[in-house]
């Protein structure tokens, strides 16, 4: 839960940089898009985050989670296709040969702002 405290921290900071940067009184939602290769654990992280909003313009605002696909680049045949985190191997030819082109990202989508 470290982990996913500190990815809050830096989050918060993130949104209420840019909360302050358009005169926000408060933050109404943050929309996060998160793959299954992330690193990031998302029951520890819809844990952490209330904890980590407390006392900022954050605090009482939903956490949006947005499931990015696993996909991988065959390098063998050229498919792109969906897999399982376990098994990073083209679904055509078998190869191993691919290279992950979705699924590695914990990206900040979108923040929804109370401004008046």
């Amino acid at each position: 839960m470290v982990h996913e405290f500190s990815v809050c921290q830096a989050l918060i900071t993130q949104v209420e940089q840019i909360a302050l940067s358009h005169g926000a009184l408060k933050v109404q939602s943050v929309k996060l898009r998160i793959g299954p290769l992330s690193g990031v654990e998302l029951p520890l992280l819809e844990h952490a985050y209330p904890f980590a909003c407390a006392g900022t313009l954050v605090e009482g605002s939903k956490l949006e989670i947005e499931h990015a696909p696993l996909k991988v680049n065959c390098e063998t045949c050229g498919l792109e296709s969906k897999v399982k985190p376990n098994l990073l191997t083209c679904r055509m030819c078998g190869s191993y040969m691919t290279r992950v082109v979705s699924g590695e990202e914990l990206t900040l989508m979108s923040v929804e702002l109370i401004t008046t």
